[in-house]
């Protein structure tokens, strides 16, 4: 809380602040209700892997797009940031994500809304690139890998063959749709952070979402339907399927990072061995090849 304070003091437009502080979720940044302000502090290591400069780019646009709070305050240096609060919105989860009627196809909704605005963010969101960039960052702490990792990086070569077959445009994404980065307010999702936004085929942010909320296949169908107006094509299915896999094989990097830096949120040991052997057992699955045929054929 004091961190907190002191963060609030920094900003001249919040410096008046003294009423009461709220600690929210993250699983990396500390993260306070101050009033109708939001405050985020970056958490320890993230500026290993977080570009503070970009994150705030693709913060303002996103909000200019109408599907993320309006933006008080950056400072890219200490990558605090100040975001204005959504009263009466649910902080999701994939329990919510469950109950709450209707929220899938608000996430949808959301999605389509924010990769058709034509927002330009700096980010180049490349998931190949980017599993380099963080088995590098890993190269240099004490953290083994799940047993097959690299393996499974060289099966995964068939997946980006087949994705360059047939390019669909890039979008801004958000790339990161973990479920407590949405807020519902039962009529509208607005989402929030950030840090990994990039442009990107925007089936990744379908296909992980799917996988943060678990989804199952009528909530996958409920969303997708929102997002495209109809029925998707097998091609797009695919799409949504095929990152699905590489979602967790991305993202176990992630948790390994967290758990080389001592987070304590979570066990990341745990975290991480799951998402693989989650990726791994998809990727063995007979509807993942008929996944990849549909996306070759286009």
């Amino acid at each position: 809380m004091d961190d907190a304070r002191a963060a609030l003091a920094a900003i001249p437009a919040l410096a008046g602040y003294d009423g009461p502080l709220e600690r929210l979720g993250g699983l990396t940044n500390l993260v306070y209700r101050a009033g109708d302000i939001c405050l985020r502090i970056p958490g320890k290591g993230t500026e290993e892997y977080i570009n503070r400069a970009n994150e705030a780019v693709a913060a303002y646009e996103a909000a200019k797009a109408g599907v993320s709070p309006e933006v008080l305050h950056v400072d890219a240096a200490s990558g605090i940031m100040a975001t204005r609060f959504i009263a009466g919105a649910e902080t999701m989860s994939p329990e919510k994500f469950k109950t709450r009627k209707g929220s899938p196809a608000r996430a949808g909704e959301a999605f389509r809304k924010l990769h058709n605005s034509g927002a330009v963010f700096p980010f180049r969101f490349e998931l190949f690139a980017m599993i380099d960039d963080y088995l590098k960052v890993l190269s240099t702490k004490d953290v083994a890998l799940p047993p097959g990792y690299h393996d499974v990086v060289r099966e995964a070569a068939v997946v980006r063959e087949a994705l360059a077959a047939h390019p669909i445009q890039l979008a801004a994404c958000h790339c990161d749709p973990l479920c407590e980065n949405f807020l519902d307010t039962g009529e509208r999702m607005w989402i929030v952070d950030w840090e990994y936004s990039g442009m990107n085929d925007p089936l990744w942010d379908l296909g992980d979402l799917s996988v943060e909320g678990g989804f199952d296949v009528v909530q996958d169908e409920e969303m997708m339907r929102a997002y495209f107006g109809g029925k998707a094509k097998p091609a797009e299915r695919g799409r949504i399927v095929i990152y699905k896999a590489m979602c967790d094989l991305l993202w176990t990097l992630w948790g390994l990072i967290q758990l080389a830096n001592n987070n304590p949120v979570d066990d990341f040991r745990a975290y991480a061995d799951g998402r693989f052997a989650r990726c791994k057992a998809l990727m063995e699955t007979k509807e993942f090849s008929l996944h990849l045929a549909a996306i070759r054929e286009g």
